[in-house]
């Protein structure tokens, strides 16, 4: 992957880039983030009842399930945050668990959201909602910014600043470069599944609906309310530099990301929720791991840990 050298000289607070996405590029990311949200806005009133089957939305539950512990456990805790350490074969199995969810190469994803947090709500940060002011208008205009108009814009986060881990890792880099096998694999097999179980185009064209795009807009919602109401509304029991909240509505949907709080405040933790009654899907899923012997040198949160971030609000 190509990017810009790094500046020597850099104003302080601001973000560096690693350039300007094609015009191919910006087209098929807003193609991405725009045809599946306007095909679920679309299938559920016309079709809901009648054309979804069990098949349906157990093929959609099981894809969600799998995609979203590779961005949860996957890209965000492992690649990004290192909580904990997993064998080769895991390592991979996870990339491109992660790139079943349509959010971008694990390389870049990571890259974005390590500089979220160099850079949390604060100028640099690629996401934040509190960039243009506090006012009705501008507090609108950041939600949609953190929820997904920052996608739309043409900026590239520096590769080589944000993640030269990854860059310089040869099974990554194999597991970037199949990217659009993986989105394939995510929207077609649904179909292809669909139907072969029913021996119906019918079902081909469900599958496809609904455990491919429909599926897909589902999820990318949810992770994008990550990015903008967990910035914006919640509690916040710990101290951090930023807004970041917990929000428990998202916590189950999210795998255990909304308690977006506890993360700011202790990024590497490989547990989020970890007061009473904050279900950690993603935590849960590290635990097995480690307990099979697939992960070690897990970084769970400790009593004293959270007793002096605690103190520190």
């Amino acid at each position: 992957m190509t990017t810009t050298s790094p500046s020597p000289v850099r104003p302080p607070g601001k973000p560096m880039f690693a350039g300007r996405s094609t015009l191919a590029e910006t087209l098929t990311i807003r193609t991405f983030l725009v045809v599946p949200f306007l095909v679920l806005l679309a299938a559920v009133p016309l079709m809901w009842g009648w054309g979804v089957s069990w098949l349906d939305l157990t093929m959609a539950a099981t894809l969600y399930v799998v995609s979203c512990l590779g961005i949860t456990v996957g890209y965000h805790r492992y690649f990004t945050h290192a909580a904990f350490k997993a064998r080769r074969p895991l390592r991979i199995a996870l990339a491109i668990a992660g790139g079943l969810a349509m959010q971008g190469p694990v390389t870049i994803w990571v890259a974005d959201h390590r500089r979220h947090h160099a850079f949390a709500d604060r100028e640099g940060d690629p996401h934040s909602p509190w960039l243009f002011g506090t006012s009705p208008v501008a507090v609108a205009r950041g939600f949609w910014h953190a929820h997904m108009g920052w996608l739309l814009e043409r900026d590239k986060t520096n590769i080589e600043r944000f993640a030269p881990d990854l860059a310089a890792d040869r099974d990554i880099r194999a597991v970037d470069r199949l990217f659009p096998l993986w989105a394939a694999v995510s929207l077609l097999s649904p179909a292809l599944l669909g139907g072969l179980i029913t021996m119906s185009w019918w079902g081909v064209l469900t599958g496809f609906l609904w455990a491919g795009l429909a599926r897909m807009a589902f999820q990318h919602h949810v992770t994008w309310s990550v990015n903008s109401i967990c910035h914006m509304i919640g509690d916040r029991p710990f101290a951090s530099r930023d807004r970041s909240a917990n929000f428990w509505p998202l916590a189950i949907l999210s795998m255990g990301e909304s308690w977006h709080n506890t993360h700011h405040a202790d990024p590497t933790s490989a547990r989020h929720g970890v007061l009473r009654g904050q279900i950690d899907i993603s935590a849960r899923t590290i635990w097995l791991f480690e307990k099979l012997g697939w992960v070690w040198n897990v970084r769970w949160p400790t009593p004293q840990r959270l007793a002096k971030l605690a103190r520190q609000h």
